[in-house]
């Protein structure tokens, strides 16, 4: 069932070259199907498109829009970013810096200043973990 979100072929749903990202994602999209239990024809009901184009995805032969994506998460009930980051589409998180390397890598601090923050943050870390062993 073709709908009026399945774009016709545009820059973003050409045939991709081969195995790259697409047929990453593809797999990731068969296997969270499969274990949902949900048939091809369901889930490309659900996403509001077609049948060949959802088999097309999953095997890696078009990459989807945004969009595309987007309803495909719902029809599976995972999330859109998931989705976006198995497509490439968002950049992985960077884990957050610890406070001292926040501390050590800011410019607007001098060495002293740096150093008295950090030796305050030590202290209080100590002290709450002293607390913590007192009460286990």
């Amino acid at each position: 069932m073709a709908s009026v979100n399945e774009p016709s072929a545009s820059k973003s749903d050409e045939p991709s070259d081969g195995p790259s990202d697409g047929l990453d994602l593809g797999a990731f999209i068969r296997q969270q199907r499969e274990r949902s239990a949900i048939s091809l024809r369901k889930l490309a009901d659900l996403a509001g498109i077609s049948n060949p184009y959802l088999s097309q995805i999953e095997r890696g032969l078009r990459k989807p829009s945004a969009e595309i994506l987007r309803s495909i998460a719902r029809g599976l009930s995972i999330s859109a970013e998931t989705m976006y980051s198995r497509a490439g589409l968002l950049e992985e998180r960077r884990p957050r810096p610890t406070v001292v390397e926040a501390v050590e890598a800011d410019p607007d601090l001098d060495a002293r200043q740096r150093q008295v923050l950090l030796d305050v943050y030590r202290t209080f870390v100590r002290e709450s973990r002293d607390r913590t062993e007192e009460t286990a």
